[in-house]
């Protein structure tokens, strides 16, 4: 069938896990040992990027007080230590994404969070809900470039139109649109306006199945 959903793209941060108000909690704590305040013009370069864009971010807005790859590696373990400590599901989303495997769609993780924190978020959800799993480093670019999803649709031999991306974040969803996929957007820290081909919801407990086909269905 020509609108036959084939698989559902995950984002993690945010939108499988609230782990982005431990991500920004990190950042801030960095910037702060900086002697910077981040303000909402730095939000497009912390949220949905990886810890290595962000890093240059903070290290360029310190001018050379710190090495972007020395800032890189302390996020890193700072951010990965809050995520042991306190991962929690979204709303809604450990039941979507039961429905969704009951369904037999096939699903995947495509995070901008380094591969130690992608494995500590499997371990406390549940492996077994994803076929394949796509982190940051593992694709020459990550997001807001479409290569993770990519990535993720060669691995699941899925066409882009009919797979939902879930994202939270503009730069999940710049990425998830340049893949082609159907966008499923939860704001969780800033806003996300509709658009052709994006729908937006509050929470992911007002999706279901019957949406996500409904979405694929509709391009």
């Amino acid at each position: 069938m020509p609108t036959e959903l084939q698989a559902v793209l995950f984002d993690m941060d945010g939108t499988i896990v609230d782990t982005e108000r431990l991500w920004r909690q990190t950042v801030e704590e960095q910037a702060l040992g900086l002697g910077l305040v981040l303000t909402d013009a730095d939000l497009p370069f912390v949220l949905g990027r990886s810890i290595e864009d962000c890093a240059e971010h903070l290290a360029a807005r310190a001018v050379g007080r710190v090495r972007s790859a020395q800032l890189g590696d302390s996020l890193e373990q700072r951010f990965t230590e809050l995520v042991r400590r306190q991962v929690v599901p979204m709303p809604g989303a450990v039941e979507l994404v039961a429905a969704v495997h009951a369904a037999g769609v096939p699903m995947a993780l495509v995070s901008a969070s380094p591969r130690p924190v992608v494995n500590t978020v499997l371990d406390a959800v549940g492996r077994n809900w994803f076929v394949t799993s796509v982190a940051a480093g593992e694709t020459p670019r990550t997001k807001p470039s479409p290569d993770p999803y990519r990535a993720a649709l060669t691995t699941l031999d899925a066409a882009p139109a009919r797979c939902v991306a879930v994202e939270d974040s503009p730069t999940g969803v710049a990425s998830a649109e340049a893949a082609d996929c159907t966008v499923l957007a939860v704001p969780s820290l800033t806003d996300i306006p509709r658009a052709p081909g994006r729908t937006v919801v509050r929470t992911l407990s007002d999706v279901n199945v019957a949406l996500l086909r409904a979405m694929v269905a509709g391009r």
